[in-house]
């Protein structure tokens, strides 16, 4: 089946959809996204992703194109043509083509370049390694420093996601200066005793929409939250490890570079954070 996309105003087969050669998303990873999930053929946690597009327009002195009012109404109109009950929208936006190729920025009222699609994802979360957990390894942080602002500049990271897989896990921990920063396209926690400690906002992580929301019910569930610092060696010696991310929600960590966690299986603190989360994001869905 063909699936149905979004570009610059239009409906289209993605067989019949273009982008210039010229558009600085493509030569200049000049560009932002945003990934929703959804569950039961509804939004999860709309509003906050339409929070962060706009932070990071703003941070790289972009216009938003379209209202919230508007972006929802392409998603929701995406999400009915494609027959999406579980699985996720993809949003870009880029900076538009200049009809040249230059570093400079071009005029701030050029039109930017807007791509949604679908990707459909039956059972999403009902994902099998949420009952056996993920295995991940370290490796050192090469990204740029504004990590906060969810650029399409993704290379590093996807290098990271083929250095786990050609070491047989699942996923990496970025490190810098000794401790964890985040995973390649998730925020990292581990969790001692009642207490998730998971590092503080800064420009040397993204601000997890997932990660906003699971802290905020973690406070409500009585847990103790502690954002601060920590290396390998303290999460190789904590009770349990978790990532969150906005397709895998709340996932498990049962071994890092090599050592088992705890018993070597997810922990009661991950698997009732995940129960949480899907449950308030579900009544929440739009």
């Amino acid at each position: 089946m063909t699936r149905t996309v979004f570009v610059n105003g239009d409906y289209l087969p993605e067989t019949e959809a273009k982008v210039s050669v010229f558009d600085r998303g493509f030569l200049m990873a000049d560009g932002v996204y945003e990934v929703t999930s959804v569950l039961g053929g509804k939004l999860i946690d709309f509003a906050g992703h339409c929070r962060r597009l706009a932070r990071s327009l703003d941070a790289l002195e972009m216009t938003n194109p379209h209202s919230d009012d508007e972006w929802l109404a392409i998603h929701r109109e995406l999400v009915a043509r494609n027959g999406i009950v579980d699985g996720m929208v993809y949003l870009q936006v880029t900076r538009g083509n200049p009809g040249d190729r230059d570093f400079a920025y071009p005029a701030a009222d050029l039109p930017p370049t807007v791509v949604l699609f679908t990707q459909s994802k039956p059972g999403l979360a009902e994902s099998p390694a949420a009952k056996t957990g993920w295995k991940v390894i370290s490796i050192p942080d090469m990204r740029w420093g504004r990590r906060d602002i969810k650029t399409v500049q993704l290379l590093y990271p996807s290098m990271g996601k083929m250095m786990a897989k050609k070491a047989g896990v699942d996923d990496a921990w970025f490190v810098e200066d000794g401790f964890v920063t985040e995973g390649t396209s998730n925020n990292a926690y581990i969790v001692k005793g009642n207490k998730i400690i998971t590092r503080q906002l800064s420009h040397d992580i993204l601000h997890g929409i997932t990660r906003a929301a699971v802290l905020r019910f973690a406070r409500e569930a009585q847990f103790e939250v502690e954002e601060r610092n920590f290396s390998i060696a303290e999460a190789q010696d904590a009770d349990e490890a978790f990532i969150t991310s906005a397709s895998a929600f709340v996932m498990p960590v049962v071994q890092i570079d090599g050592k088992d966690l705890g018993s070597g299986k997810p922990g009661p603190v991950a698997a009732r954070m995940r129960e949480i989360y899907l449950e308030e994001m579900r009544k929440a869905a739009v």
